[in-house]
């Protein structure tokens, strides 16, 4: 079985589970992240947004993540996708306001939290405004009406502060994730300054003439790996990281300054 037909199945075990939870509740499901920028690469996750007519129950956490741990992968060209699935109540994002209130996600990243038995629990959530618009951008239902039908488009100043707010986590997470920061960095800089939302190798692909010269090795690597052309391994960049990321946070600031 090729990747593809595999990856097409994990999204069908996603929305039939998101469906059984929601029942008539569930308003719509979409896909969202690489699989509707650009396609998705050997490293994406398989991200799915979904928006219903209620929060979750406690109950329905613990079904939706314990499945999740079993659909959801480690990732790699031959192994399941990793999920990560975005729930929202409608009343919640519509009419639009900042912070918006997330009901729930999972991600792949904190599976040893979910294992332990802790649960994704309800708050407000900036991440929203970056995310419902690559949702809005990408129109791509797997179940219900067009995007554009349930949810409100994210005004530009709440996108760029959506950004800017995820800066700290992002450093916080260099050592440990450091693909995904280098690549998210990237993207948000090519965003503030284009205005328009792309996928991470082609972001990463704008960022590169643009830096200087000592730090575009960080750049490079993680796009290559992204893109399967390259084996993670930062062992002899880890001096270059700290540098590159402040070098790339000043830029950041520099750009969302002149929006």
């Amino acid at each position: 079985m090729d990747r593809a037909t595999r990856t097409e199945q994990q999204t069908q075990r996603v929305l039939r589970l998101v469906r059984r939870v929601f029942g008539a509740d569930l308003r719509g499901v979409y896909l969202h992240g690489s699989a509707v920028l650009r396609g998705l690469r050997p490293t994406s996750d398989l991200d799915v947004f979904a928006v219903t007519g209620r929060p979750l129950l406690p109950a329905e956490r613990r079904t939706l993540v314990d499945e999740l741990l079993t659909v959801s992968g480690p990732g790699g060209p031959d192994a399941a996708r990793p999920v990560e699935l975005t729930v929202v109540v409608e009343s919640d994002v519509r009419p639009w306001r900042h912070p918006p209130v997330c009901d729930f996600q999972y991600g792949e990243w904190l599976r040893e939290h979910y294992e332990r038995g802790e649960l994704p629990v309800r708050e407000p959530s900036p991440d929203l405004a970056p995310l419902i618009t690559i949702v809005l951008l990408g129109d791509r239902p797997l179940h219900g009406p067009r995007p554009a039908d349930i949810l409100d488009p994210v005004p530009p100043e709440d996108l760029t502060r959506a950004m800017i707010a995820a800066v700290p986590d992002l450093l916080a997470e260099l050592e440990e994730d450091t693909r995904n920061v280098v690549l998210t960095l990237a993207r948000i800089r090519a965003t503030l300054t284009t205005g328009t939302i792309d996928s991470k190798d082609a972001a990463a692909g704008w960022v590169l003439p643009r830096l200087p010269v000592r730090h575009r090795a960080v750049l490079a690597h993680a796009r290559e790996v992204y893109l399967g052309e390259a084996r993670e391994d930062w062992s002899g960049l880890r001096d270059e990281l700290r540098p590159f990321a402040d070098h790339l946070v000043r830029e950041i600031e520099r750009a969302a300054a002149h929006r």
